[in-house]
């Protein structure tokens, strides 16, 4: 009789044990966090470096969701009030178009944790990376990038290269999906020094002698959509040039192809975070930001 106490009351212990956590979990209010940034190596980087970091140290369930740019996502959620996001990774100029929409919550700079040497982060950070709606988060390059091989003596090293058929001849890969960095270098190759190029691009004539540039290489022209595949392009011989992001070019020479980079006229540019325009999430999602961008 006493065996059977004993195990009934040890059956009823672990019943508890089992309901209680069972309870516990399912009640379980840990506030989700959403960072939408870009797919690929680059957000699995973010996800280790700074998603899975801040979760631990905030308690948060922090998620990630792929982005690939633009604002009319945005513009949407903020519109209908339905948050899928509520941190984004955006390219500098969206942010800028975002921050003019309102679609973005306004950041006070004071609010960002200061430097190493304690200078405040508007003083900390390079020029143009705290802005009145985003704050910087990486600093990257497009560029230009050629297989190695292709060439024999002599190598490309300048923007004047890339438009030299008959010294270089080969298809040239640029982005389809959208014009940047494409008419930008058209205009540096035509002549326009690098602090005119956004004056010149802002008129018709400016945007038809771009046009009109690249007409010249216009035969040996291919186009690349996802930004993975300017080094297979590379690789597999379907390019000999291609416009690519730096971070491409690091991660094609970690798997063995070790391509060859014009730095010359490199579009230098930021990725910054922002936060969606009345989210309700704004608080948890500026202490990710906070987190993310400290030194």
């Amino acid at each position: 009789m006493r065996r059977w106490v004993i195990t009934a009351g040890a059956v009823a212990y672990v019943v508890v044990i089992v309901v209680l956590f069972s309870y516990l979990w399912l009640t379980n209010k840990s506030p989700k966090l959403t960072v939408a940034t870009w797919p690929g190596q680059y957000g699995h980087a973010q996800a280790s470096a700074l998603l899975r970091p801040f979760a631990d140290r905030s308690g948060a369930d922090v998620r990630i969701a792929e982005y690939d740019g633009g604002t009319a996502d945005l513009a949407r959620q903020v519109a209908a009030k339905k948050y899928s996001w509520d941190v984004i990774d955006l390219e500098l100029p969206d942010a800028v178009a975002a921050s003019r929409q309102g679609l973005l919550e306004r950041i006070d700079a004071t609010t960002l944790p200061i430097g190493p040497d304690g200078a405040p982060a508007a003083q900390d950070f390079v020029p143009g990376a705290v802005g009145p709606c985003w704050v910087g988060s990486v600093v990257y390059s497009q560029t230009i990038a050629y297989d190695r091989h292709r060439f024999h003596g002599e190598q490309p090293a300048t923007l004047a290269d890339f438009f030299n058929l008959k010294k270089f001849p080969g298809p040239r890969a640029l982005r389809r999906a959208s014009p940047k960095f494409n008419l930008e270098i058209a205009l540096l190759a035509d002549g326009v020094a690098p602090r005119d190029v956004y004056a010149v691009l802002s008129t018709p004539q400016g945007v038809a002698r771009a046009l009109a540039k690249l007409d010249t290489i216009r035969s040996a022209l291919v186009w690349w959509t996802n930004d993975n595949t300017p080094a297979h392009m590379l690789a597999d011989g379907r390019a000999a040039f291609s416009t690519i992001l730096n971070g491409d070019v690091f991660s094609a020479a970690m798997h063995g192809n070790n391509l060859g980079v014009i730095w010359d006229r490199q579009l230098y540019e930021f990725d910054v975070f922002g936060v969606p325009k009345g989210d309700p999430k704004r608080a948890l999602a500026m202490d990710f930001i906070r987190f993310a961008t400290q030194a």
